[in-house]
């Protein structure tokens, strides 16, 4: 599939002179009509066209968001961990440009000139699942936004309108991705949007503005997450897609992500790169000591169940075990997400010496861990949309409506666990017996009958979606800002001295106050707690991160508005509290 990426198509220099994105404003020079003219006239014309939208999708932000986020902490927190963001001044700013929006709906006022009818169809569909895409991603940000269906030129009272309401915008963001479902073609493609890669897109849309709605009371929720379980279930149903399993329990899940080229068994979207061609730096910021340095939260290290399906939080002095005795006997993705002992590198086949150097928390991240030799330049594909986040979305829409069924998590949440060999989620159980850990991660959930099988379905989500953008989205939709102020903590060490992290009987880790000439010659990792500190002085935690996150529930749900869009719109209003 490498010859259709969606990021080098041969016809791109067309489309750029079309369809730059060099400016933040809805009204550009009116030579773009005599451009089309004589452009959109064949269907090809629409292909070039629509392949440019594709800039719009990235998948380096979607492995890099959750370092913006509770599940990922890197070597220097972001502003909206910690709580530090400001108004932006620039127009345009912060999230708050419209370039793409007036490319879009430029194609849309003009495709109509192709007489190719399948053609305007299919490519008619492909420009509003990225108008979808857009706004949805402007709704998650700001809130109400105003809702542009057309071009403006200037001098259009539209340039200076006020925000539409979230109602008006997220009708209008459904009818497009419901035109797109209707009119793409139901055929697969690794590396563009289809009706399948539509179809995870609404359902993704609504499970999040149902959610939004419930949880920050704004009623009319349940329509939302009806319309996401018919769209995840109608993907389910259409057999075309089912888990990665290759390599079985112990490896399939990671190799799904760390494997150079994605074929479309889960894959139902993919950035593709190409050795000598594109590269990304994702291997260097999960290997460098002095840039990314990400580490995994001991907090979602305990949400890992035990094999046998229990609860890790629920052993006595889980908080307090070393290493290597922690990482025993826990759901097979605990260990194909960070290194645990005796961990080997993708391609290699030497255990890899122990480090922790390059994590912060001392758990490293290792699902989407390449080859060595893409630590420093990277190349291989990255996952934009996958089966597996249907199955969640179509649990999780269920048991907020308060329908689920134990035959809806045996096609769902089930199947997850099947994949790994983990003893299945029993909804009798779960709703009988909440778990306590994550009440107390999540204060917010529902408080009725199916609140233990929702934390459940919270805990499945967060291990299987880990490191997959949607984490800092998932807690703003069930109002939980306030789980950025958790302590976000790594391995926990019960004093100074030397720890043995694969049980062969030799020190690899050494702990020491600035003096460390009592290390053995067999520890890899020097841990200086002066510079590394623990969370109790000369013993705890790993404490990366001992300022801690900040979240503000009267304004961080939402982003600011650029001062200078403020000051030239008088209509527009600033978000509340900025």
């Amino acid at each position: 599939m490498k010859g259709s990426s969606i990021y080098r198509i041969g016809f791109v220099c067309l489309a750029v002179v079309l369809f730059s994105c060099d400016k933040d404003y809805l009204n550009r020079p009116p030579e773009d009509q005599v451009d089309a003219e004589f452009f959109f006239n064949t269907a090809k014309d629409l292909e070039v066209a629509t392949n440019d939208f594709y800039t719009m999708i990235s998948g380096k932000d979607v492995y890099t968001d959750d370092s913006h986020s509770d599940n990922v902490v890197p070597l220097i927190a972001s502003d909206r961990v910690r709580g530090s963001r400001i108004v932006p001044t620039r127009r345009g700013s912060g999230g708050w440009s419209w370039g793409r929006l007036r490319d879009i709906n430029f194609f849309l006022e003009n495709y109509h000139k192709v007489s190719d009818e399948d053609a305007k169809l299919h490519y008619g569909g492909v420009a509003r699942f990225f108008r979808a895409y857009f706004y949805f991603d402007k709704v998650q940000k700001f809130g109400d936004v105003p809702w542009y269906g057309k071009v403006l030129k200037a001098g259009d009272e539209g340039l200076y309108k006020p925000r539409d309401s979230r109602e008006l915008v997220m009708d209008s963001i459904m009818v497009d991705i419901d035109y797109a479902i209707d009119h793409i073609p139901a055929e697969k493609e690794l590396n563009k949007v289809t009706k399948y890669t539509a179809l995870l897109l609404k359902a993704r849309i609504a499970l999040y503005e149902g959610t939004w709605r419930k949880y920050h009371g704004k009623g009319d929720y349940e329509r939302f997450l009806n319309e996401a379980v018919v769209a995840a279930e109608t993907l389910m149903n259409s057999g075309e897609y089912s888990l990665f399993t290759s390599g079985g329990a112990d490896a399939a899940y990671r190799n799904l992500f760390s494997r150079d080229n994605q074929d479309m068994v889960e894959t139902i979207l993919a950035q593709d790169f190409e050795r000598e061609k594109e590269h990304h730096n994702l291997g260097y910021l999960m290997t460098a000591p002095t840039s990314g340095a990400w580490g995994v939260p001991k907090d979602l290290v305990n949400s890992y169940l035990m094999k046998n399906g229990t609860r890790f939080t629920d052993v006595a002095n889980y908080d307090e075990m070393e290493f290597y005795e922690e990482m025993q006997n826990r759901d097979p993705r605990l260990k194909q997400t960070t290194a645990g002992p005796n961990f080997i590198v993708n391609g290699e086949s030497s255990v890899e010496p122990v480090t922790l150097a390059g994590t912060t928390t001392g758990y490293r991240v290792i699902k989407g861990l390449p080859s060595k030799d893409q630590w420093s330049a990277a190349h291989f594909d990255l996952i934009v949309f996958r089966y597996a986040e249907a199955l969640l979305t179509f649990a999780e829409a269920k048991a907020e409506l308060g329908a689920i069924t134990q035959a809806d998590l045996d096609k769902s949440v089930n199947l997850l666990r099947d994949r790994v060999g983990m003893p299945h989620l029993n909804l009798a159980n779960a709703n009988a017996n909440p778990d306590q850990y994550l009440e107390n991660m999540y204060v917010n959930v529902d408080q009725g009958l199916n609140k233990g099988v929702i934390l459940e379905i919270r805990r499945e989500r967060r291990i299987e979606m880990f490191n997959e953008g949607l984490r800092w989205d998932d807690l703003m939709r069930w109002k939980e800002g306030k789980k950025i102020e958790q302590p976000m903590v790594g391995i926990y060490f019960s004093g100074l001295g030397g720890y043995d992290f694969n049980n062969d009987g030799n020190v690899d880790v050494y702990l020491h106050d600035g003096d460390p000439s009592g290390a053995p010659s067999t520890a890899t990792t020097l841990i200086n707690i002066q510079q590394r500190p623990l969370t109790n002085g000369t013993s705890g935690n790993l404490n990366p991160f001992s300022l801690g996150g900040s979240f503000d529930e009267s304004k961080d749900y939402l982003y600011p508005l650029p001062l200078e869009d403020l000051s030239l719109n008088s209509n527009l209003e600033q978000n509340p509290n900025w």
